[in-house]
C-alpha cells in the first residue's frame, strides 16, 4: 500500500518534471518509461486496492506473479534507464550552473527527475523483492 502510493507519487513527479520542461532525444523514451510505467502501477494498485484482480484475465490467478514481474522487470528496468538518461543529461548540462549564464537551465530539472527515478526505481525494487519473498514462501496474494 505505502510503497505503491510512493511510487505513484514519485513517478508522477518524474514525468510531470520532464515533461513540463524543453526535452529531446533520449529524453523522450524515459517520458514514454515513466508513464507507462505509472499507468500500469496506478492500475495493479486499483485492482489490489479494490481485491478484484480476479477479474482480470489470465494474470487474476497468478497475481503475485504480475505483480512481481512488473515491479522487478517493469519499474526497476525502465525506471533505472529512464534516470540514467536523465542523469547523463544533468550532466551535459551542469555548465549552466554556473554564475552569470543568462540562457534558460535545464540542470535543475533534470537532475530533480534523475533524483525521483532513482527513488522510484528503488520503491520497486523493494516491492519486488517483498513480493519474490511472498512467492517463496508459496503465498499467493500481495497482502
Amino acid at each position: 500500500g505505502l510503497l505503491r502510493l510512493g511510487q505513484l507519487a514519485l513517478g508522477a513527479a518524474f514525468w510531470v518534471t520532464v515533461a513540463a520542461h524543453k526535452y529531446e532525444g533520449a529524453a523522450h523514451f524515459a517520458l514514454f518509461a515513466a508513464v507507462l510505467v505509472w499507468l500500469l502501477t496506478l492500475a495493479l494498485f486499483g485492482l489490489s486496492l479494490l481485491g478484484r484482480w480476479a477479474l482480470v484475465p489470465w494474470l487474476g490467478s497468478r497475481w503475485l506473479l504480475t505483480n512481481l514481474v512488473h515491479d522487478l522487470a517493469l519499474g526497476v528496468g525502465l525506471y533505472a534507464a529512464a534516470t540514467g538518461i536523465m542523469g547523463y543529461k544533468a550532466g551535459r548540462k551542469s555548465y549552466c550552473n554556473l554564475p552569470g549564464y543568462s540562457q534558460h537551465c535545464l540542470y535543475s530539472a533534470y537532475l530533480s527527475a534523475s533524483v525521483c527515478g532513482g527513488i522510484a526505481a528503488c520503491l520497486y525494487l523493494f516491492s519486488g523483492l517483498y513480493c519474490l519473498s511472498r512467492r517463496c514462501r508459496d503465498q499467493r496474494d500481495i497482502i
